[in-house]
């Protein structure tokens, strides 16, 4: 199998980067200084992620939102220019076909931001869905490239090589401008638990704009980052990753996203099934777990309640931050309360555990 590179990947053995194979892009796992001390970077200072293998399709054309607005479980019908929303977007049986952005530019011009390992199924269900729909869809996620920088420096570091008012982007806001001389939307939505900002550029600029931020970076204390800190930050904000609190299988209300499942916005597919689901209430649920006994929780371990199997972990890692082993697991129901003592099968043994409030990490405010 030949592996999808970024078009930052010529920078990847600069920064002493280990990759793995990942939705089918060769992607960074790590750089030289390690998951963990690239986690602390983000959380105490900033840390930058290429995170170009993001799809990203634009839809053009007058019946733009009311098509976005059949697909999506969020209510379409409240973004303006210059908004981003975050939303499931589920197949026919409630399940999830994955998680996206919406960004609105104008009425008429919006871009979805899917997952990587996605692009092709996504784009495949939704092209059926244009219908007669007034719109075009266009994936263009191979002229797009995307950095993140992510952490409570990432505003005063950046500030300096933009024109952009920096403070004026609020949370789930964008603008376009320039960064570094590089044409730019820039947005602040984040998958970390940290401040910090998005930067959509042509493809062709990713390299030059890295190594920008980089130079930038010296001051602020940043550290190139790869998937590994973004999979552990991102866990200890609770915030799902598709294929393991959310699946084809697993409901938005299920995973926990019943905020952005708006029932009455628009008959999207799966509407009916999430509507008995909320009604009669979920059979299973994510919550959050954190070991009491030693031991990890991986993806996939089962969860006893005594001789019960009663689901079993999403993700699972020992934190960084919290220096305590934590999950998510998807559970039965009548288990999911805050405080139940369960047990994770870890590697043949049942391992103490119980059920916390999530998220596991804020951020302190400013």
């Amino acid at each position: 199998m030949t592996l999808l590179r970024t078009p930052l990947y010529p920078v990847y053995a600069e920064f002493g980067a280990k990759t793995v194979e990942f939705g089918g892009w060769d992607m960074p796992v790590q750089f030289a200084s390690g998951i963990n001390a690239e986690h602390e970077a983000v959380r105490q200072r900033v840390g930058l992620f290429d995170v170009s293998h993001m799809g990203e399709f634009e839809v053009t054309g007058p019946d733009a939102q009311g098509f976005l607005q059949h697909l999506i479980t969020n209510d379409a019908s409240k973004l303006e220019p210059g908004m981003a929303m975050y939303s499931p977007l589920t197949n026919d049986e409630g399940g999830c076909v994955d998680d996206l952005l919406v960004y609105c530019f104008a009425d008429d011009h919006y871009w979805t931001v899917v997952n990587a390992g996605n692009i092709a199924k996504d784009f495949a269900w939704m092209q059926p869905h244009v219908g007669t729909y007034n719109v075009t869809l266009i994936n263009r996620s191979e002229d797009i490239a995307l950095l993140a920088l992510q952490g409570p420096n990432a505003e005063s570091l950046l500030q300096p090589l933009t024109d952009t008012a920096l403070a004026d982007i609020r949370f789930y806001r964008f603008a376009q401008g320039q960064v570094a001389g590089v044409n730019a939307v820039i947005s602040r939505t984040g998958y970390t638990g940290e401040d910090g900002f998005e930067l959509y550029v042509d493809a062709e600029q990713a390299v030059g704009l890295w190594h920008s931020l980089v130079a930038a970076g010296e001051a602020y204390g940043l550290v190139p980052c790869g998937l590994g800190a973004r999979d552990t930050l991102r866990l200890e904000a609770r915030l799902p990753l598709y294929g393991h609190e959310i699946t084809d299988s697993i409901s938005p209300l299920e995973g926990g996203l019943s905020p952005f499942v708006k029932l009455e916005a628009s008959d999207f597919p799966g509407r009916d099934v999430l509507a008995k689901q909320k009604a009669d209430g979920v059979p299973r649920k994510v919550v959050g777990l954190q070991m009491t006994e030693r031991g990890i929780p991986r993806a996939g371990y089962a969860v006893y309640d005594g001789d019960r199997e009663v689901g079993f972990i999403t993700s699972g890692t020992m934190s960084p931050t919290l220096h305590q082993a934590i999950g998510l697991a998807l559970v039965a129901t009548d288990v999911a309360t805050v405080g139940n003592p369960l047990y994770v099968d870890i590697r043949g043994k049942r391992t103490a555990c119980e059920i916390v409030k999530t998220p596991f990490y804020k951020r302190p405010k400013a």
